[in-house]
C-alpha cells in the first residue's frame, strides 16, 4: 500500500481481515477487538484507512499459508496424476 489516498478494493479489505484473524489467533487481539476492527476494515475506503486499523500490530514476515502454497499445488497435481493412472490402468485390463 504505497499511496494512502488510493481507494481500497474488496480483496485488499479481505486480506486485512485475514491478517486480523491471524493476530487474534496469536493472542494479540481479543475477540471483541477483532470484531470491532473487522467492522472498521469493512468501512475503510482508502489504503490509509486500512493501515490505521493495523498500525499497532507487528508486521508478520513469514506467513505459513503463503510460504506453503506451492506445496498445495504440488500435492494437487500429484493427486490428479495418480487418479489418471488409476483410470488408465483400470481401462487397460
Amino acid at each position: 500500500m504505497n499511496d494512502p489516498t488510493l481507494r481500497a478494493s474488496d480483496a485488499e479489505r479481505q486480506r486485512v481481515v485475514v491478517l486480523l484473524e491471524e493476530h487474534t489467533a496469536a493472542g494479540r487481539l481479543t475477540l471483541d477487538e477483532y470484531a470491532e476492527r473487522v467492522d472498521r476494515v469493512l468501512a475503510c475506503r482508502t489504503h490509509g484507512d486500512l493501515a490505521r486499523v493495523t498500525a499497532d500490530l507487528p508486521v508478520q514476515q513469514n506467513r505459513p499459508a503463503d510460504d506453503n502454497r506451492h506445496l498445495l499445488w504440488a500435492f494437487l497435481v500429484a493427486g490428479i496424476v495418480l487418479a489418471l493412472f488409476t483410470v488408465v490402468l483400470t481401462l487397460a485390463r
